[in-house]
């Protein structure tokens, strides 16, 4: 089951709407949260939170990177016709990874 909230709402009259407020607000003195509010100031007034924060999304950048190197081999191993090593090549994977991905479509 899955549940939504409206984002929308920002109505400074509810906990929600705090919340969502919260959630968009920029500046962490505008915030109603102070937990929340302490949060965000680590991770945007400190050296050592931003530099926490840009690792974080370095490594979500690079796994995002890697599912895409992943997928494109995949296309190419369902398309056929390509070789192993250019696959790796053009994906930029080691031959060993594609020979994994092959196998794994071999499989299905």
């Amino acid at each position: 089951m899955c549940n939504y909230v409206n984002g929308a709402d920002k109505n400074a009259l509810t906990a929600l709407g705090r919340l969502m407020h919260d959630f968009f607000c920029t500046d962490p003195d505008d915030m109603f949260y102070s937990e929340l509010a302490e949060k965000v100031r680590y991770f945007k007034e400190n050296e050592k939170g931003a530099a926490n924060m840009n690792s974080v999304i370095d490594e979500m950048m690079e796994e995002q990177a890697e599912k895409m190197k992943v997928q494109f081999a995949e296309d190419m191993i369902s398309q056929g016709g390509f070789s192993i090593e250019l696959i790796a090549k053009l994906s930029r994977l080691t031959i060993d990874r594609v020979k994994e991905l092959a196998a794994q479509k071999a499989l299905q």
